[in-house]
């Protein structure tokens, strides 16, 4: 069965280090006890080590450069050759080139403490350095870093281990309060090198920079611009400056992260990783999934799926205390979402407010919570009362939480960066001692509507799946099937209209409003996916908040009352009302109650929606009629869009065992790339997948310029079979299947429920058709849809579309262009009849009309 766990070419920017060096000159051979006590089986660790100490002390590297250029000239890495244009251009943008400086990526929650104190330990014992100086980017961190280095320093059977030659042994931990002597460990916080007083950094490391290696815990933090003007981003911007400064002119410089970025760039220098999908394969850290299908964005019924999340972990992990993290772009909105988190809590759980402050932390850089951050150490603890920690996406790392087990980025700006991305999953990833075995989840509540835009941004570095891609075929026979397409664009000119005049008679005498049909409560449903393609529906009781007849009467009584009518008249089933002579609740309540009866709604009480139609209905009456604005769309000259022009398409391996197919030509293996041709044979030959999931065509059938073409359910997948039929394509010269995002998209307007706003969006139609025919050139434009798919969003799409081709064939009518242009929403029970109809000719003389169009305009939207 093939693996479709693909590492991505990330995994090809790590610099390889040659491991042919002279034993005479560096024995790390008799270091394996003693990395073997300190690891455990945790071989990542010692791998990472050895690798770092090969670059630092085998004599092979004098600095950074010599490695790239080793890496550069001797290995097949075509990856670093696409990323740079030469070697000097890839050396032009070292950190630290000249030195011996390189980063090391371990995935959060892997134990890169265990590491940075074995290459400390071992540097000492071969005397290549006398001092080590440990840098990391916050107080809580270095107290962490602390407590472990002194914990090892003490370990006893670690002390017995190092090798008897060692010059420096039994390493003193110590921090920049004290002065470093030759032989000491040194953990400091990066504020405190730039300390006037009590720091003796300069003191002890001065001078010594030859003899000095320096390990930088969370080096990211070099690297990628800090905001803000505290004292603390103040030092962090000046981090890197301090490193390359010559009074210290230190030699020998190592990061370490689990977020190698800078934004979305992957760190240049990195001389081992380990991935956080390896981390999540060796279940040394907690299974990640989230959201991949929820249509959700009400804030009250957000809150309610998360607490019923965090309930779910109360339940599953009973044995500790299980958190949950919301993760916002700011302190602003830290703050903001605190409150509303906590009104929320509070109504729920019929707490006070003063009750809830105590179980939600607010966790940011301000003033205000430097004393919430000190408080992350006591979270874990059973007896502490804090559940919900709302925190900053950039906060400063450093929290040795485990009992993390629900992240909720709250909006895209937390989530939107390869480095943002890995900074909040590495916030819930490390594994209570209590849940061990089998491997915990931590549960990601993201919103689907903006993570299918970054999905590509979280399998990267999650390196979730092998996938296929399609582009356009520059050469061979097939190239011939390029075409063009015309498109407009439209210029919106705003116009002033008086607006019709009304009747000053609001005549409401049916005795009702249509209402909704409603309830007070009801099931959703939420999509989960796991990094290995695993899928979770999980169900969430929803509580719509209800109003009473009374509440909603007494707020149109009183708006009656405090509005002007300009002399409206309002008539309704007991007679007609004024300013002088307002309705009698009774009677308005009467007409709530029928209009509620007429639709099913038992009980005295309305969801909100309904309340909103209600009180729109009685506003009305009050609002003002004058000019109105609307925007008249004036068509540009047409251009063109060549199909040369159709970007790179991928699709998951994973997704052609959930109705997606790849169709390739017969002449595929000389048509594709080494590493497609990999994939897709590994497909073709894996009998795991069902029969339709790979469609060879016969390559003088498969008349498109695409490499492969996707289709991403059944409907897609029988249309393109029908138009790769002999029958079928001996009337057509070329097609493609457009792309979701971009080619060609076409703008309309579909107005949200309740009728008050209209929002402009574009759809990429699927299919575009080339037929010539009499001298013309026919494109025939085709939205794909399943049986009966008649939707308000599908109405506006054929209105707004069919407006479009209607306005592009008179202006290249209007320019003696001989091109002519059709569209058609179709679905599968129409296939038959359309291909009939292209056959016979009739498809060309605007004849056909499809079931699903038949349905769509039966209902016809105002224009």
């Amino acid at each position: 069965m093939i693996q479709e766990i693909k590492t991505y070419k990330t995994t090809d920017l790590v610099l390889k280090i040659n491991n042919n060096y002279d034993p005479s000159k560096l024995n790390i051979s008799s270091w394996n006890r003693y990395l073997d006590i300190l690891c455990g089986d945790r071989h990542y660790q010692k791998e990472a080590i050895k690798s770092a100490i090969i670059f630092l002390a085998s004599g092979l590297y004098t600095n950074i450069g010599d490695l790239i250029k080793e890496n550069w000239n001797y290995s097949r890495n075509v990856e670093l050759h696409n990323r740079y244009n030469s070697l000097s251009d890839y050396v032009s943008q070292l950190q630290f080139a000249g030195k011996l400086a390189a980063n090391i990526d371990l995935a959060t929650g892997t134990g890169k403490s265990y590491v940075i104190y074995g290459i400390a330990q071992i540097m000492l014992g071969l005397g290549l350095v006398d001092r080590v100086l440990v840098l990391c980017p916050s107080l809580t961190i270095e107290d962490e870093l602390l407590k472990k280095f002194r914990t090892l320093a003490e370990d006893s059977t670690l002390l017995k281990a190092i090798p008897e030659e060692s010059k420096y042994k039994n390493p003193s931990i110590k921090s920049a309060n004290v002065t470093i002597k030759q032989g000491d460990i040194c953990i400091e916080n990066i504020n405190a090198v730039y300390e006037r007083t009590g720091s003796s950094i300069k003191d002890s490391f001065g001078g010594n920079g030859q003899t000095t290696i320096v390990l930088n815990d969370e080096s990211h933090h070099i690297f990628n611009l800090i905001e803000g003007k505290s004292k603390e981003s103040v030092n962090l911007k000046k981090w890197k400056e301090f490193l390359q400064s010559e009074e210290y002119g230190f030699k020998y410089i190592l990061g370490f992260t689990g977020t190698p970025y800078i934004k979305d760039e992957y760190f240049n220098d990195v001389i081992y990783r380990y991935s956080l999908r390896q981390a999540v394969n060796d279940k040394i850290v907690k299974m990640i999934d989230y959201v991949s299908n929820n249509d959700d964005a009400d804030i009250e019924i957000k809150f309610q799926e998360i607490y019923d999340n965090h309930l779910q972990n109360k339940i599953t992990y009973r044995k500790v205390k299980p958190l949950t993290i919301l993760v916002t772009k700011d302190i602003t909105a830290a703050k903001r979402l605190a409150y509303q988190l906590m009104d929320f809590l509070a109504e729920k759980e019929g707490l006070s407010l003063e009750e809830i402050e105590e179980q939600v932390l607010i966790v940011t850089s301000a003033n205000e919570h430097k004393a919430n951050v000190r408080k992350l150490k006591e979270v874990d603890q059973k007896n502490n009362l804090v559940q919900w920690i709302v925190s900053v996406s950039m906060l400063t790392e450093g929290w040795d939480v485990k009992n993390v087990f629900q992240i909720v980025p709250w909006e895209d700006r937390a989530f939107n960066s390869k480095l943002l991305i890995a900074q909040v999953l590495g916030r819930g990833l490390r594994i209570p001692l209590e849940y061990q075995s089998p491997q915990p989840k931590v549960r990601v509540f993201n919103h689907d509507s903006w993570s299918k835009n970054i999905r590509r941004l979280v399998d990267e570095v999650l390196e979730i799946e092998m996938k296929l891609y399609s582009k356009t075929i520059e050469t061979g026979e097939r190239q011939k099937f390029h075409f063009d397409v015309y498109h407009i664009d439209y210029e919106k000119v705003a116009r002033e209209k008086n607006s019709e005049k009304k009747h000053l008679e609001f005549d409401y005498t049916k005795g009702y409003i249509e209402l909704q049909s409603q309830v007070d409560q009801t099931e959703k449903e939420t999509e989960y996916t796991n990094i290995s393609g695993d899928v979770d529906l999980k169900n969430t009781l929803i509580h719509y908040d209800t109003f009473t007849i009374d509440e909603i009467v007494n707020k149109i009584i009183n708006e009656l009352k405090l509005r002007q009518w300009e002399g409206k008249i309002l008539k309704l089933p007991t007679g007609d009302y004024s300013k002088e002579k307002l309705p009698p609740k009774e009677e308005i309540k009467k007409i709530i109650r029928t209009s509620m009866d007429r639709v099913g709604i038992k009980g005295d009480r309305l969801i909100e929606k309904n309340k909103h139609k209600i009180e729109s209905s009685f506003n009305t009456l009050l609002r003002k009629k004058g000019k109105t604005i609307f925007y008249e769309r004036i068509a540009k000259d047409p251009y063109i869009i060549s199909t040369r022009n159709i970007d790179k398409e991928s699709l998951s391996v994973g997704n052609l065992r959930h109705n997606s197919t790849v169709f390739y030509s017969s002449d595929y293996e000389n048509e594709l790339p080494n590493d497609l041709l990999e994939i897709l044979n590994a497909v073709i030959e894996d009998e795991s997948f069902v029969k339709s999931s790979s469609k060879e065509i016969n390559s003088y059938l498969f008349k498109t310029p695409l490499t492969l073409v996707f289709s991403k359910y059944e409907p897609e997948r029988r249309f393109i079979e029908h138009l790769s039929k002999p029958v079928n394509i001996l009337k057509i010269d070329s097609w493609v299947k457009s792309r979701d995002i971009g080619f060609y998209s076409i703008e309309y307007s579909i107005t949200s429920v309740g009728g008050k706003h209209s929002k402009i969006q574009t759809f990429n139609p699927d299919f575009f058709i080339k037929i010539s025919y009499n001298e013309v050139v026919h494109i025939v434009v085709v939205e794909i849809k399943s049986d009966g798919d008649v939707t308000d969003e599908n109405k506006a799409k054929l209105k707004y579309a069919k407006q479009h081709f209607e306005q592009l064939n008179f202006e290249l009518k209007d320019r003696s262009i001989n091109e002519v242009y059709h569209f058609h929403f179709l679905s599968p029970n129409s296939y038959n009849t359309f291909f009939e109809y292209l056959n016979n000719g009739n498809l060309l003389t605007d004849k056909f009309r499809s079931d699903l169009e038949d349905k769509l305009e039966e209902d016809k939207i105002e224009k």
